[in-house]
């Protein structure tokens, strides 16, 4: 498993009965996690002093209870890269911090290649492997299907200092975007995916993950360039195996047997207990010259 060692504003403190306890910066967060299945006791004193705690309703969904001295927004910092927080519906902050370690690699992957490098962020959420590509000096087109991510997004590009970068925003179901660039003939040297397990287009459009995946994964190979950098592609869905997703990259895309191609778990160590909490898996896909 691959962990972020090197973020000090955020600490997965402790994690118990289905519920992390946080600290992004200065504030202190108890939200729900489906993977924290043990239970023990809850020996630091945090877990009572926490500034909002995410509450799960019987009915779906759920509610914030802010506790004490919680800010509608605030920032957090990764190295040279500040985002902007906000607790929202659905226990989230607008932040996967466990995306970290594929930010680092993107950025790393950019700076040592000595050209100018093209990246296409689908499913791209508010942003953070948009800016950290951003910093290292490549162009980037960001496609997300929610224009208050799209916007989420711009701020964080905002407080990093590369709002002005070589950008485009677009509001866009994916699917039908990279079917687009195929027609025009559009290339990128990188593509980063972080498509959701389940969602909906701008218009309502549907998307399954499982019923999905394939065919795009085979529109995505078409847009890569003829000298491409890297490929990576997120996963949060249980059904779908590491092994297999692993299996389709290698399928679709031209991976040379001197490339590098793995599939490995990201997570976030807990300070309290002996375990990184899994946070998904990362397929990388990286083209060695």
């Amino acid at each position: 498993m691959r962990t972020v060692q090197d973020f000090s504003d955020y600490e997965l403190i402790d994690a118990d009965n289905g519920e992390r306890l946080e600290r992004w910066k200065d504030i202190i967060l108890i939200r729900p996690d489906p993977q924290i299945i043990w239970s023990g006791k809850r020996k630091n004193k945090l877990w009572n002093e926490a500034n909002a705690i995410y509450h799960r309703s019987n009915s779906g969904g759920g509610y914030w209870e802010k506790l004490k001295n919680v800010p509608d927004v605030w920032n957090v910092s990764y190295n040279d890269l500040t985002f902007r927080l906000k607790p929202m519906g659905f226990k989230h902050t607008g932040l996967f911090p466990e995306q970290a370690v594929n930010w680092k690699l993107a950025e790393d992957l950019i700076k040592n290649s000595n050209r100018e490098i093209s990246v296409l962020n689908l499913f791209a959420y508010t942003g953070g492997a948009t800016v950290a590509c951003l910093k290292a000096g490549a162009s980037v087109t960001h496609v997300d299907a929610s224009k208050g991510m799209v916007n989420w997004a711009k701020e964080n590009a905002n407080v990093s200092g590369v709002i002005g970068g070589n950008v485009r925003w677009l509001v866009d179901d994916c699917m039908k975007f990279v079917a687009r660039e195929i027609r025009r003939g559009k290339k990128y040297d990188a593509v980063i995916m972080d498509p959701p397990s389940y969602g909906r287009g701008p218009n309502g459009e549907v998307w399954k993950l499982e019923q999905q995946i394939s065919d795009l994964l085979k529109n995505v190979s078409k847009i890569m360039s003829y000298k491409p950098l890297f490929f990576f592609l997120n996963s949060y869905t249980g059904g779908l195996s590491p092994t297999i997703l692993n299996f389709m990259v290698k399928q679709y895309f031209d991976v040379k047997p001197e490339d590098t191609l793995f599939t490995e778990e990201i997570g976030l160590n807990i300070t309290e207990k002996d375990i990184a909490l899994p946070c998904g898996a990362t397929t990388v896909w990286i083209r060695n010259e």
